[in-house]
């Protein structure tokens, strides 16, 4: 995984006592819940409210590595950010680290298509949309 350039965004949380699986730790599937909040933050972020209502973003493939466990009450950052965008799809990169020691929990690489959300098929990343994704290029 390529490292976080400095246009990525990131939040912090704290792992909620529901997330804790019967191994003591936070269960994998909140990993990937995580995952996808700090990419909706993102595009919130970044996206003009004008145009939120126009598109829709969907996974079409997650690659996790789950590297530490999460416990209770931890506090947890979240960073992403996008590579390659192509057509519809765009590559976002996602890292979650613990603040307490910053040791790296987890690194996902995340497929997404942009969908039109009145008809549901995939409309192309636009040029602006780059220019929002990712800043810095």
């Amino acid at each position: 995984m390529p490292n976080a350039p400095a246009h990525s965004f990131s939040h912090e949380f704290a792992v909620p006592a529901g997330a804790i699986d019967a191994l003591g730790h936070a269960n994998n599937v909140e990993y990937v819940r995580w995952v996808q909040d700090v990419a909706g933050a993102h595009w919130l972020s970044i996206c003009p409210a004008q145009a939120r209502d126009q598109f829709i973003w969907v996974v079409r493939e997650h690659r996790i590595r789950y590297r530490q466990p999460a416990f209770a009450d931890e506090r947890l950052r979240a960073t992403t950010w996008v590579g390659e965008t192509s057509g519809a799809t765009s590559l976002r990169y996602t890292r979650l680290t613990r603040l307490s020691d910053d040791v790296l929990l987890c690194e996902a690489e995340t497929t997404w298509v942009l969908l039109d959300p009145a008809s549901g098929r995939p409309v192309r990343v636009t040029a602006e949309m780059v220019s929002w994704l990712r800043p810095a290029l």
